[in-house]
């Protein structure tokens, strides 16, 4: 069964549940919403870090597919990180990825909600004035890559979908499970906020650079590259070495490893031991696998070195992250 809702209404029934209390302590600046109890279980929390910045929680699992109709309607800078399940179907975006999307007019859009599977997301709504100030008075955003983020009111939005970064899922785990109350709280959770969007500046223009640098590519090689990363996503338990990987596909080891990062923006072998630590936390909360049984199915012949592995990649142990989630 799907349910079709335009966007006030579907507003209109949250606020109805509006709620003071929430698993963690509310604050001031905080409000939280619960999921109306005919749509499913779950909540929203609402952050104000300042005027034009708010930071989002939300928590949810629908009892059915859930289709919001939007209007046109103007739109701020935003981020949306999905750390747990599907996130809305508009960015099209799963666990492990995050969605960039630049000021200007977002025309009628329609928003799909996934039933049954948890969803957590964080995302976070930026005033481009407030960005601007952040960066300081000497950016010119036309003179940058990211010119893009600060289109007017009579351009069309754009978005940028990307896979998050160690350093964005430990700033992440890190906002989730902010240790201050009161005013020392909200400071902490901005100072998050601009992190990530600090990590996400960066990425962008690292992957700018790539691309640039990946238009130099011979398109041959660009192809036997991604047939590279295919080999190495279909033996992720017994992958071969850089050598062996050149020679199946046709390059050189060095065209290769140059390549690669030129075109995924980072080394075949890290991309590779990013999709193995991801495919594991993906089992290990879906629960059809213990932490032993994880690691073995990703190639991890050691459990201690998966657990120091995944430590590093999300900011606690395997079985640290599987109570706090």
């Amino acid at each position: 069964m799907t349910i079709s809702l335009i966007q006030e209404d579907y507003w209109h029934l949250v606020y109805e549940s509006e709620h003071k209390t929430c698993n963690r302590q509310n604050e001031a600046f905080e409000t939280v919403w619960q999921y109306p109890v005919q749509l499913g279980q779950g909540s929203y929390c609402s952050i104000e870090l300042r005027d034009g910045l708010e930071l989002g929680i939300e928590q949810r699992q629908l009892h059915d597919e859930l289709v919001i109709c939007l209007p046109e309607r103007t739109h701020p800078i935003e981020y949306v990180f999905c750390v747990e399940g599907k996130g809305e179907c508009i960015s099209s975006i799963s666990s492990g990825q995050y969605a960039l999307y630049g000021s200007g007019i977002a025309p009628k859009e329609t928003l799909v909600y996934l039933a049954d599977e948890p969803s957590l997301e964080i995302n976070v709504h930026i005033e481009p004035s407030v960005l601007r100030s952040f960066l300081g008075s000497s950016f010119d955003p036309t003179e940058t890559p990211l010119q893009y983020l600060f289109r007017d009111q009579t351009q069309i939005y754009t978005e940028r979908i990307g896979v998050t970064t160690a350093a964005m899922q430990t700033a992440l785990h890190q906002l989730l499970n902010c240790p201050f109350t009161g005013v020392i709280k909200k400071a902490y959770l901005e100072s998050k906020v601009w992190e990530l969007m600090t990590l996400l500046i960066d990425q962008e223009l690292r992957q700018h650079d790539v691309k640039q640098q990946a238009n130099r590519l011979k398109t041959d090689d660009i192809e036997r590259i991604h047939h590279a990363k295919k080999i190495l996503l279909q033996q992720v338990s017994d992958p071969p070495s850089l050598l062996n990987l050149a020679r199946q596909v046709g390059l050189n080891d060095c065209t290769l490893k140059r390549g690669f990062r030129q075109v995924f923006g980072e080394t075949a072998f890290g991309y590779l031991h990013n999709h193995r630590m991801e495919t594991a936390r993906q089992l290990l909360i879906e629960g059809e696998m213990n932490v032993s049984e994880a690691a073995r199915s990703v190639g991890f012949s050691s459990r201690s070195y998966f657990a120091a592995a995944f430590r590093r990649k999300y900011g606690s142990s395997p079985r640290e992250y599987l109570r706090q989630h």
